[in-house]
């Protein structure tokens, strides 16, 4: 993109965490090339704080996205931005609307609802101190208590995506395959967990493994990136994966996200069956 390109401002504005805005309004960016400058406004609870966002919106000009629960903040939001002569837009309203008609309830009106220290939360708080115990195959004990178990040769994103599950309830292990060292015991013999197989092309893992020594300022030749080992481990991973009857993912062109898609639908189809 040019550096000449306009600058364009865009306000965030919630009363909670804005986690649910900032996710909306990246996912919408996603599909546009252009130069934008983001401004996020979280916990905007009183009109002291929302006069000092309103005055940032009149310095920098832009698109205004909120999620704001409280009635009277919000018009006062909404007939600030009309003086100032910039667009809007309550980006839940539609959805929440809809759900009223549907449920036939009223909204609650409590902002951060979604991050109530519930059964829920405490789960994920639960799930996420599992991933971590169980990272990379530290600890082995328990295996059978994880909702999922993620096997792969090294540098397949098995950390960032037991992470990413773990911060949706799902208590994940994850097993490194290292070349001439035994599977942990138990591994095969799981009843409980989906164990998932993840694989990546060799062209790519050979430039990951790359990228990771130059990081470790490791300039010598090593077998970790060698092109024609990689394509062993990977073959050899594949046979196991193949073997064992377990799903296989192919993250070579995924993100985290698409990953952790992937594997919650076999996590939920697995669920339908047993039920």
């Amino acid at each position: 993109m040019s550096p000449d390109a306009p600058i364009f401002h865009i306000h965030l504005v919630s009363d909670s965490t804005g986690e649910t805005l900032n996710a909306v309004a990246k996912a919408a960016l996603a599909q546009f090339e252009a130069r934008v400058n983001e401004h996020v406004y979280a916990l905007v609870r009183t009109q002291r704080q929302l006069d000092r966002v309103l005055r940032e919106i009149e310095d920098m000009p832009g698109l205004v996205l909120y999620t704001m629960v409280n009635t009277d903040l919000r018009d006062a939001l909404v007939a600030g931005c009309q003086v100032r002569r910039v667009p809007a837009i309550a980006v839940l309203e539609p959805i929440l609307t809809a759900l009223a008609g549907f449920l036939g309830r009223e909204r609650t009106g409590r902002p951060g609802r979604q991050h109530a220290l519930d059964a829920e939360y405490f789960q994920r708080i639960d799930a996420l101190n599992f991933a971590m115990a169980h990272d990379d195959g530290q600890v082995i004990d328990h295996l059978e208590a994880a909702d999922v178990v993620l096997v792969g040769v090294s540098r397949t994103s098995k950390t960032p995506t037991s992470i990413y599950l773990a911060n949706r309830g799902v208590k994940t292990a994850n097993i490194p395959l290292v070349p001439g060292r035994p599977l942990p015991p138990g591994l095969l013999t799981l009843n409980n967990p989906l164990v998932v197989g993840l694989i990546v092309s060799p062209d790519r893992l050979t430039q990951i493994r790359r990228n990771r020594l130059m990081a470790l300022n490791e300039d010598k030749e090593t077998d970790y990136a060698d092109p024609d080992l990689i394509r062993e481990e990977i073959k050899e991973a594949r046979r196991l994966f193949e073997q064992q009857n377990w799903p296989i993912i192919d993250v070579s062109r995924r993100s985290i996200e698409e990953t952790a898609a992937a594997i919650l639908n076999l996590l939920a189809e697995r669920q339908a069956k047993r039920a």
